[in-house]
């Protein structure tokens, strides 16, 4: 099996004889750590998950409003959650960056692999599992959805990357706009 095309934590320990972390920046506004520095080490459990742990990649300072986190997921098998959000009126986005993720709510039942994408819009009940025999890598991506007088939050969304056009950006000759192709069939909707 290839590796997949997305940016996961490394994990694992770090080398003993160099240290972890070189070249993180810290401002009044933000911090940009070092992949190398997401190891074992720095991981965190999450109430309510179990076989999983999550990497903490970006979330506002204590004493500022926290409306915002963005989580790297590692399920293992038969891991997952039945009650992942804690928040009822936090919108949420997923993205399967390895392995394949079953997510379940009112809408149904979808099996996302690889590039599989979901949008969780506020209110939504979710629980997400690990059923097969891989670990599975995602992104989480939650926030405070912020409501507009006379506009409905959206619906939920699950779809692939393989199902979106890619948009060149301008100037790079369509360099980056390029997607790789999911068979739709791999990406059962029960």
């Amino acid at each position: 099996m290839s590796k997949d095309p997305y940016a996961d934590p490394p994990g694992d320990l770090p080398h003993q004889n160099r240290p972890i972390g070189n070249g993180a920046i810290f401002t009044e506004c933000y911090a940009v750590i070092p992949a190398d520095s997401m190891r074992d080490i720095v991981t965190s459990q999450l109430p309510g998950w179990s076989g999983a742990r999550f990497w903490v990649l970006a979330r506002p300072l204590s004493g500022f409003a926290e409306t915002f986190a963005q989580l790297a997921g590692e399920v293992e098998p038969n891991g997952g959650s039945e009650q992942p959000e804690p928040d009822i009126g936090a919108e949420g986005v997923l993205f399967v960056t390895g392995g394949a993720l079953e997510l379940s709510s009112d809408d149904g039942r979808h099996r996302l692999l690889a590039g599989g994408y979901a949008y969780l819009p506020p209110g939504t009940r979710w629980r997400l599992w690990n059923r097969s025999d891989e670990r599975a890598n995602f992104q989480w991506i939650r926030k405070r959805y912020q409501r507009v007088e006379g506009i409905e939050p959206p619906p939920m969304i699950v779809t692939t990357d393989g199902d979106v056009r890619p948009t060149p950006m301008p100037d790079t000759d369509g360099r980056w706009a390029t997607t790789r192709f999911v068979d739709p069939d791999d990406m059962r909707h029960d």
